[in-house]
């Protein structure tokens, strides 16, 4: 019984953070302008593929922006301030 309502729970939880997450990207494809209708066309299938793999794609993005804080640390620093 426990398996199956921790089942049913990592299921709601996946399609809850890849709705959020495809309604984001969405809207970013959406507000840009200068694509054209082919461009267009791959993105929406690039979209629902990322949607479907967020497992994966999110944590590497993740680590990208790390990497990118560490190096402009100071930077964002000074900026901050």
């Amino acid at each position: 019984m426990l398996h199956l309502l921790l089942t049913y729970l990592g299921i709601i939880v996946y399609l809850a953070f890849a709705w959020a997450l495809f309604s984001q990207w969405l809207f970013f494809l959406m507000s840009d302008e200068d694509m054209s209708r082919e461009q267009r066309y791959l993105s929406g299938i690039i979209l629902v593929l990322i949607t479907i793999l967020w497992p994966i794609i999110v944590p590497f993005a993740y680590l990208e922006l790390l990497k990118f804080h560490r190096k402009y640390n100071k930077e964002i620093d000074l900026l901050r301030d």
